[in-house]
């Protein structure tokens, strides 16, 4: 056990003591949250340009309406008062007459204007949207352009669209608008999370939840868990080899059996890996905290996330320092890596469905599977639904099992791989290894 214990304070020192090391530990956050911070920073980098848009008006009701409705956003919005600076793209709405005898070849002529980037769309609004009827196509509003699926003006344009609508409607049905304001005015439902009582015994009022809260822990524990098995375990793989095809390795078990030295680097990962692990959670706790939104943190996961992280480091390092022990060159790395480490990419494939329903049958049995328990469990208890209390004790109880079998067939390959030159890294022979020993 001193032996292993030498080896893994080695592993954990080669390791902690490079810049590498401390470089990765700041850069690892920036490039797993680079989204949101690119977001963030340009959040006020808007393209304006004018936009220039067609309408081809079969209804004869709705284009008047949307150009005077463009016009007054053109004066109130485009230009910030004080400055008198262009802040965002003017909407040019222009009226032509529909081409009744072959719109086709008219949609074409102004597809191929949009290409030529001298418009930037054009819209056509059926001639019976005010009555909706059986003939889809003459009772829809579509939109043509590049990139209609997240145009803003597309979507600026739905409001007014359906405003318009109700207007005509009631002035049909000779009915006041002023008579029936109402009709205008929507109520959203709002998301609101479970009434609760605090230490005092006193009722406190339900809180707001959104969607971004409802996703950011989960999402943070989960892709937590899947960066610690990067810096802790992948890096294993070819440590070991290295230490193989250098020869390392046969001086080093002149002194120690190899399950000694095998457990040492999966210790030394491990080491690494919490090191990196107690760093963030130590900085993300004082952060939220600091804030005063500790309750939107599922601080009650955190000894879970810890004891599922321990097993899936021992797993996976287990797993990554057997198929370096089997590997000879890089080659042979590239082509076992991949597989080895789907038990941490499924997770990632599969964690929006989960998230969504996270007590589906689907989402309860997949993660009781021990590979993908770690990071699917903690997604699940990360979520503001209650999991039952029975499923991560089970959970743990299988990884357990299934870790205890990895290292011990990680074993048998090592301790057969390790010395073994010039045999290539083929799945049937470390199945046999695995059998045989």
């Amino acid at each position: 056990m001193l032996k292993t214990l030498k080896i893994a304070l080695r592993e954990y020192k080669a390791t902690v003591k490079t810049k590498g090391f401390i470089i990765g530990l700041i850069i690892a956050p920036i490039f797993m949250s680079g989204s949101v911070i690119g977001i963030a920073l340009l959040k006020d980098q808007v393209d304006i340009t004018d936009k220039k848009v067609i309408i081809l008006d079969n209804s004869g009701i709705m284009a008047d309406y949307l150009i005077q409705l463009a016009e007054d956003r053109n004066q109130q919005e485009v230009y910030e008062p004080e400055t008198d600076k262009k802040i965002k793209p003017a909407y040019l709405l222009e009226e032509i007459t529909p081409n009744l005898d072959d719109p086709d070849a008219q949609r074409l002529e102004l597809s191929n204007q949009i290409r030529a980037k001298e418009i930037y769309a054009f819209m056509e609004i059926g001639a019976d949207v005010a009555h909706p009827k059986a003939d889809r196509a003459t009772s829809r509003i579509t939109f043509h352009g590049e990139n209609t699926a997240m145009d803003d003006l597309r979507s600026w344009l739905r409001q007014p669209v359906n405003d318009r609508l109700r207007r005509y409607r009631l002035e049909e049905a000779g009915i006041d608008e002023a008579e029936v304001q109402d009709l205008f005015y929507w109520i959203s439902v709002e998301g609101m999370g479970l009434v609760t009582m605090d230490e005092t015994g006193e009722i406190k009022d339900a809180e707001r939840t959104s969607e971004l809260e409802a996703l950011l822990a989960p999402l943070i524990m989960m892709m937590l868990m899947f960066l610690m098995t990067m810096m802790g375990a992948m890096p294993l793989l070819n440590s070991v080899m290295e230490e193989k095809t250098q020869r390392i390795a046969e001086v080093i078990l002149g002194s120690v059996r190899p399950f000694q030295f095998m457990m040492g680097k999966v210790l030394g990962g491990l080491g690494v890996a919490l090191t990196v692990a107690l760093v963030y959670l130590t900085m993300g706790i004082f952060a939220v905290t600091k804030y005063g939104v500790e309750e939107k943190i599922p601080l009650d996961v955190l000894p879970w996330f810890l004891t599922f992280l321990i097993l899936l480091i021992t797993m996976m390092g287990s797993v990554m320092t057997a198929i370096g022990s089997a590997c000879n060159d890089a080659k042979d790395a590239q082509n076992l890596s991949f597989p080895a480490m789907l038990p941490n990419m499924i997770p990632m494939f599969i964690m929006f469905p989960i998230l969504k329903e996270p007590l589906s049958t689907f989402a309860t049995w997949v993660s009781l599977i021990p590979p993908f328990t770690p990071m699917l469990m903690v997604l699940r208890m990360s979520t503001p639904v209650a999991i039952p209390a029975w499923q991560p004790w089970v959970g743990v109880i299988g990884v357990i099992i299934f870790t205890i079998f990895t290292v011990w067939a990680g074993g048998r390959i090592f301790r057969v791989g390790i010395l073994l030159q010039g045999t290539p890294a083929k799945l049937g022979n470390i199945v046999r290894w695995i059998a045989r020993g």
